[in-house]
């Protein structure tokens, strides 16, 4: 394998052309907050009916992330390519053509519309999670020993998608003061997807990504003993200075290799035998619930508020631009930052160990965006009362949404492995999707309660007073459970 790798240098490249080319096409789902007042004005849609659709879609994308990170580990990233191409293209394709069938002189929402709205969103939401799993794995597994530059790179520009595909919304499917005209600019979407992702199949299909397999038998076995020892020892110290406490390597030049815990190669029952990892999992229920409760309902939220201008529609989408932007300016900074800071480790000479010096542990970037949520929901609630003042909250949850996703590959494949990465994903994201539902409808059920007679949507402060402190005080329940799993976990990743 790595004498194919040298005799095709181009394949890396050819395979980070396709991860780039999906990940900026892949943020359709993130643009409810610009067809929502479209759907409010057009199909006179309610709060809890515009959740249920964001939802349909923030959660769709995981009930099947467990088996889409099956077929990552098995089959390889072209399966899920190929599946975010149908469904992308179904998706986005038949949500414009309900859109447009809609008559314009409609007084009541149509029930048949909503439900196959909701469907048809879900399939977006599936399409999303294959596209992410796709090109988030085809570069990890690429290139393994750089997991956060590759994870928080493809991440990132799956991060900027929202801010790009918010430019050509605006820019070219928007009449002058009017709302986003959604059939056109879906219609669009369905081509683009369809083409993109089928054309990424092709390339991770020619390209398979190389394997890693760990040391077997009384190799194996050694290190481990080895490991365990060390691990021992370490807990005195941090592992910066473990070249001091720890097992003399045999190598002088390795004088910084420092052996650590192997990773569980375990089975899901294993997993969920691991105690920590319910640890993690409501940690992700927490900060990712949250945080995507935002990002499906900021343009209802930015919308309660009142403006110091006339044009709602350009502030809903700069608020949308700056979340995507900082989304992405947090995954780029937070993904080579933990590779320099806190090194995964590897397989060096036989033994799993940290072959550059450690400042902190990863989990210290878990900690950082429970605490970043936390302080953002709670200037939201002391100091933004007009839609102008409420960037904060715009780019508060895009750093720590950002920096959730950038670190969580890394972190999973130090304790329970790289092989299994993709199915430990996805069962992960099993909690996100949990917390996603609960915190969306609190949203929505809350603001439902505030709307006036006669009217369709909610306005003022009261719409999202009550939510706002409850998740204050859930992020902040977050960031106990980080600190429990720092303690746990800091000298291993």
């Amino acid at each position: 394998m790595r004498g194919q790798r040298r005799v095709h240098p181009f394949r890396p490249i050819l395979t980070c052309c396709a991860v780039a080319a999906n990940a900026i096409c892949a943020g359709g789902v993130y643009s409810f907050p610009l067809i929502a007042p479209a759907l409010v004005e057009k199909l006179k849609l309610s709060q809890p009916q515009l959740t249920t659709i964001a939802l349909a879609g923030m959660a769709g994308q995981y009930p099947f992330a467990a088996l889409v990170g099956k077929a990552i580990d098995r089959y390889g990233p072209w399966s899920c390519s190929l599946a975010a191409c149908v469904l992308n293209a179904l998706g986005f394709g038949l949500f414009a053509r309900e859109v447009a069938h809609t008559p314009a002189d409609i007084a009541r929402p149509s029930a048949s519309s909503f439900h196959l709205l909701i469907l048809y969103f879900g399939m977006i939401g599936l399409a999303t999670v294959c596209s992410y799993f796709s090109l988030v794995f085809a570069a990890t597994k690429t290139f393994p020993q750089y997991i956060g530059i590759a994870s928080g790179t493809s991440m990132s520009i799956f991060g900027l998608s929202p801010f790009f595909l918010s430019l050509v919304a605006s820019t070219y499917f928007t009449p002058p003061e009017q709302t986003l005209d959604v059939p056109r600019f879906f219609t669009f979407m369905a081509v683009l997807t369809g083409i993109v992702h089928f054309l990424s199949t092709l390339v991770f299909y020619a390209n398979p990504i190389p394997r890693e397999e760990a040391p077997v038998n009384a190799s194996c076995e050694g290190t481990s003993a080895a490991a365990e020892s060390s691990a021992h020892a370490v807990e005195e110290a941090e592992p910066l200075l473990a070249g001091d406490d720890g097992p003399k390597p045999k190598d002088p030049a390795s004088v910084h290799i420092v052996p650590v815990e192997e990773p569980q190669h375990g089975s899901t029952l294993d997993l969920f035998k691991d105690p920590y990892f319910w640890v993690l999992a409501l940690w992700m229920l927490l900060v990712v619930g949250a945080a995507e409760m935002v990002v499906s309902n900021l343009g209802s939220i930015v919308l309660s508020l009142p403006t110091m201008s006339s044009n709602t529609t350009a502030n809903v989408s700069r608020q949308v631009r700056l979340l995507s932007f900082f989304n992405t300016a947090s995954r780029l900074l937070v993904g080579p930052l933990a590779d320099v800071l806190a090194p995964v480790a590897s397989y060096l000479d036989g033994v799993w160990s940290f072959s550059r010096r450690r400042h902190v542990s990863r989990v210290v970037f878990v900690v950082a965006a429970a605490l970043i949520l936390a302080a953002t929901f709670a200037w939201l609630e002391v100091a933004v009362r007009t839609q102008e003042a409420i960037w904060p909250l715009s780019v508060g949850t895009g750093i720590a949404y950002g920096c959730t996703f950038t670190v969580l590959p890394g972190i999973l494949s130090s304790i329970w492995g790289l092989p299994n990465l993709g199915r430990n994903f996805g069962i992960i994201s099993y909690t996100a999707f949990i917390g996603t539902t609960i915190f969306s409808y609190l949203y929505a059920f809350v603001a439902a309660r505030h709307v006036p007679p006669d009217e369709n949507a909610c306005v003022g402060v009261e719409c999202w007073q009550s939510t706002f402190w409850i998740s204050t005080s859930t992020s902040l329940l977050a960031c106990c459970a980080a600190l429990v799993l720092w303690r746990r976990w800091r000298h291993r990743v």
